[in-house]
C-alpha cells in the first residue's frame, strides 16, 4: 500500500470522499434490509398481512431452530450447495472450453452458433421428464439440470468476450508472427477476463435456479425439496425459511465471485 504522504491534499480529500460514499451506501443497504424485516414482522404481528400466508421473521427464526434441532438444517443446505457448486463449476469449465474451441475455428463457430442460440431459448424445464429417464432420480439428474441451464449462457458470454477483443491488437499480434494459440493465451484470454467475471456472476444465479428447479422435480432432499414439501403440507413458515436460506447462500456465492473479480482483474 502506498504511503499516504505521497498523495496531495486534494487527492487525499478525494479518497476520503470515496470512502464516505462507500460507507453511506453500505449503511443504506443495511438500513433498508433492517427496515423491510422490521415492517414484515410488525405487519404480521398486527395482522395487516396474514402471518399464516406470509410468515414472519420470528416464525422463520423459530423454524430455523427447529430444523437445526432435528439435524435437518445443514443436511438440506449441504445437499443443495453440493449440487449448485458442482453444476456451476462444470458449466463454467465446459462452457469456457467450448468458447475457446469456437473462437479457434471460425468455421465451427458459424456452423454451431445458430444451434447454441436455439438451445439458449429452449425452456429447460421442458426437459425435466427426459432428464429423469436419462439420469434417474438422484443427484446426477439435478446437477445435469444445473449444467444445462448455465452452460449455454457461459458459452455465449465467454465467446462474446473473445470476439470483442480490440481488432488493432489482434492485427498487431499477427504482424508479430503470433499463431492462433499464442494470440489466445497472450492477448484474448487476458483481455476478456472482465467479461469472464461477468459471466461467472450470471452463472451463479443460473446455477441456483437449476439446482432448485431440479429439486422441485425429483429430489428428496435439499432446500428446493423443503419448499415443495412445505407448500404441499401448508407449512408456509418452512417455505419462507428455505427461501431466505437460498437468498443468503446465493448472495454469499455472488460475493465470492465479486471478490475473485477484484483480485484477478487487477
Amino acid at each position: 500500500m502506498k504511503n499516504a504522504k505521497t498523495y496531495s491534499p486534494e487527492h487525499m480529500r478525494y479518497l476520503k470522499g470515496v470512502k464516505r460514499k462507500k460507507i453511506l451506501v453500505w449503511t443504506a443497504r443495511a438500513g433498508l434490509l433492517a427496515a423491510l424485516i422490521g415492517l414484515w414482522e410488525l405487519f404480521a404481528r398486527l395482522e395487516v398481512i396474514d402471518p399464516f400466508v406470509t410468515s414472519s421473521p420470528s416464525r422463520v427464526i423459530a423454524t430455523l431452530g427447529e430444523l437445526y434441532a432435528t439435524g435437518n438444517l445443514f443436511y438440506h443446505i449441504g445437499v443443495t450447495l453440493m449440487e449448485t457448486v458442482t453444476g456451476f463449476a462444470a458449466a463454467v469449465i465446459v462452457g469456457y472450453a467450448v468458447a475457446v474451441a469456437l473462437w479457434m475455428s471460425e468455421g465451427a463457430r458459424k456452423i454451431f452458433e445458430p444451434y447454441i442460440v436455439v438451445l439458449n431459448a429452449l425452456p429447460k424445464i421442458a426437459l425435466g421428464p427426459l432428464i429423469i429417464i436419462w439420469m434417474g432420480t438422484g443427484y446426477t439428474a439435478i446437477i445435469f439440470m444445473t449444467v444445462i441451464i448455465a452452460l449455454i449462457v457461459c458459452i455465449m458470454n465467454t465467446l462474446t468476450g473473445f470476439l470483442q477483443v480490440d481488432a488493432t491488437m489482434l492485427t498487431l499480434m499477427r504482424a508479430l508472427g503470433a499463431n492462433k494459440r499464442q494470440t489466445l493465451t497472450k492477448l484474448v484470454i487476458p483481455a476478456s477476463l472482465p467479461q469472464l467475471m461477468n459471466t461467472l456472476k450470471v452463472a451463479v444465479g443460473l446455477a441456483w435456479i437449476g439446482s432448485v428447479m431440479g429439486e422441485y422435480i425429483v429430489s428428496r432432499a435439499g432446500l428446493g425439496y423443503l419448499i415443495v414439501y412445505g407448500g404441499q403440507v401448508f407449512r408456509l413458515d418452512l417455505v419462507m425459511t428455505a427461501t431466505m436460506i437460498l437468498c443468503a447462500l446465493a448472495g454469499a456465492m455472488y460475493a465470492l465471485v465479486a471478490l475473485a473479480e477484484r483480485l484477478l482483474v487487477k
